[in-house]
């Protein structure tokens, strides 16, 4: 509410973060927005079974949301879907719990509100979607999106020279206090020396070279987990609980198209 009694309005594209329970039958829901950054909003009404919008505001969901300005907190008013991506992602676990370590780390990397991250956002919006579709293994995605907002965020490691002295590769030892592989000179106590093929893995992760992603193996993909979730959490001072729920037992073709043919 303005000063002069007229109510600001504003629209914009969203991700749902998070929904927490007010009262009997209203929720705040944490928003990363395209143009507004992360926003906390009370939808009124949502928990109701007769409420227009609430399943539109689960986490996951991609809506264009329209708000007015609060004094403290904003008020939803209007809800579109854009991508409905939180029925896909929830019926299976390993989708949901790589979804939820994405998700608060968003939340994470995004700390002030109401200042504009359009790129965090546009990563966000982008791993949700690929998720949601299975475009690629869940746990490949996940490391994805965690590398890539991290690099956006300042943190961005290097695959392909020496992290502190910038020596040409490639390099065996990987320490995450340096931010990546480190020369023979420059690898400080406690660096681990990863496969060649790991450290191909998340070169191709953080660029996005998804053909290398998908054509390596079940061991190379567990140690580049172990060395991104080291990674993050390092870099964001506190531990990312979804994190440890993370499913990531190897999933066959077949067993993917069983969980696809459940859900129709």
């Amino acid at each position: 509410m303005a000063d002069n009694g007229v109510v600001v309005l504003y629209r914009d594209e969203a991700v749902v973060l998070r929904a927490q329970k007010l009262g009997e039958a209203d929720r705040i829901i944490t928003l990363l927005t395209r143009e507004h950054g992360k926003v906390r909003a009370v939808a009124k009404g949502v928990r109701r079974t007769s409420s227009r919008f609430g399943a539109r505001l689960e986490p996951f969901m991609f809506v264009e949301i329209q708000l007015h300005e609060g004094r403290s907190l904003d008020i939803v008013t209007q809800v579109e879907t854009i991508g409905a991506y939180a029925r896909s992602i929830c019926e299976d676990y390993g989708f949901y719990t790589a979804g939820a370590a994405m998700l608060e780390t968003a939340d994470r990397l995004v700390e002030a509100e109401k200042e504009p991250s359009v790129q965090q956002f546009w990563l966000l919006a982008g791993a949700v979607r690929a998720l949601a579709e299975g475009a690629h293994a869940p746990g490949l995605v996940l490391d994805s999106y965690l590398l890539r907002a991290l690099a956006v965020a300042g943190w961005s490691p290097t695959f392909t020279s020496c992290a502190r002295c910038g020596e040409p590769g490639p390099h065996r030892a990987f320490s995450v206090a340096q931010g990546g592989t480190v020369c023979a000179r420059c690898r400080p106590p406690g660096a681990t020396a990863p496969a060649p093929e790991t450290i191909t893995l998340l070169a191709a992760l953080l660029s996005g070279e998804w053909s290398v992603a998908d054509a390596s193996d079940e061991r190379c993909r567990r140690e580049a987990n172990g060395l991104v979730a080291a990674y993050s959490q390092y870099h964001l001072e506190r531990t990312l609980r979804s994190l440890r729920m993370v499913d990531r037992a190897p999933r066959t073709v077949d067993e993917r198209n069983v969980a696809d043919g459940s859900r129709s």
